[in-house]
């Protein structure tokens, strides 16, 4: 963690998932840098819109408000904005009454690098290769995609995550996809005494889990965790057993047994969940923001490339 961080919470976000950019992306995309940094220094007192993160982070900060002390959750903007075209962004920040106030931007390049550096628990982009990046260096990332069916029915937090490549490691997938059911079935019995290794959200469920017990009412905490797995038991064992040996509370968990995740992230009423296979990012987005998280097995050039994804 970066000094000055203490035990927050700290989220990076970057300016694409906060703000609808799509309009100036698109300027960049045609005409290049110079013509984007033109039409940001010309629409720069034009507010933005929401863009698909937007939600989350206003939820986020509003934890603020509910405990006393210090501030325990800190969201810091990432941006491949110069911080003369950034300006736009700052000022939307300002209208939104958002409390950000520390940024990186970096006039081009990927913002990730900045990410450990603050001391990130979760980095959330639209930029597919800066996710790839932040995870590869240890930092909790995901490729944010917006519900095609947006609702809000509560000022509750809800975050979901899959659990396979995301809370834990692939090890045990790497045997479902290379071996089949059964023989994950039999792996994960024998196993189920043995706790998974962590997988690159492990952090960031801690430190929910840490900003949870800060709440004296459980019942009346304003987070919420799911865990939303494919698996079902006997697999289910193997699991609990590594969540209560990591000593983290999830609030809810659900089997499915390779049923499809939309229909019950819609149930939970997920602020966004996580899951590392598009399939099930496709049923999730129907109804819920989804964070594709690029790690694992399923997103392998061995696995893509014999064709079975």
């Amino acid at each position: 963690m970066a000094s000055g961080f203490g035990n927050k919470l700290v989220i990076a976000i970057s300016s694409r998932a906060l703000f609808n950019l799509d309009a100036s992306h698109q300027v960049f995309v045609k005409d290049g840098l110079e013509a984007y940094s033109r039409y940001q220094i010309e629409h720069e007192d034009e507010l933005l819109e929401p863009g698909d993160a937007f939600p989350v982070v206003q939820k986020l900060l509003r934890l603020n408000e509910n405990l006393p002390g210090d501030p325990k959750v800190e969201v810091i903007l990432l941006s491949r904005n110069s911080a003369d075209t950034g300006l736009r962004v700052f000022n939307s920040i300002e209208h939104y009454q958002l409390n950000i106030t520390r940024a990186a931007f970096c006039s081009g390049l990927s913002p990730y690098r900045y990410a450990a550096a603050f001391g990130c628990h979760l980095f959330l982009s639209t930029e597919a290769e800066d996710v790839r990046s932040a995870l590869e260096h240890g930092i909790a990332a995901a490729t944010l995609m917006a519900p095609k069916h947006r609702t809000e029915h509560n000022n509750q937090l809800r975050f979901a995550f899959d659990g396979d490549a995301v809370l834990f490691s692939d090890e045990a997938e790497q045997i479902f996809k290379r071996q089949g059911l059964s023989a994950f079935t039999e792996s994960e019995k024998a196993a189920a005494k043995t706790p998974l290794s962590g997988g690159p959200f492990k952090s960031f469920l801690d430190a929910l889990h840490k900003l949870q017990a800060e709440y004296a009412d459980a019942d009346n905490c304003p987070i919420r965790t799911a865990l939303v797995t494919a698996r079902s038991a006997p697999a289910h064992e193997r699991v609990i057993r590594t969540l209560r040996a990591w000593k983290v509370r999830i609030d809810e968990s659900l089997f499915l047994g390779g049923l499809p995740k939309g229909e019950f992230l819609k149930a939970y009423d997920a602020d966004v969940f996580f899951d590392d296979q598009l399939a099930h990012i496709d049923s999730a987005s129907e109804h819920v923001a989804t964070g594709h998280v690029p790690h694992g097995i399923a997103n392998s050039p061995e696995y893509n490339q014999a064709g079975k994804s």
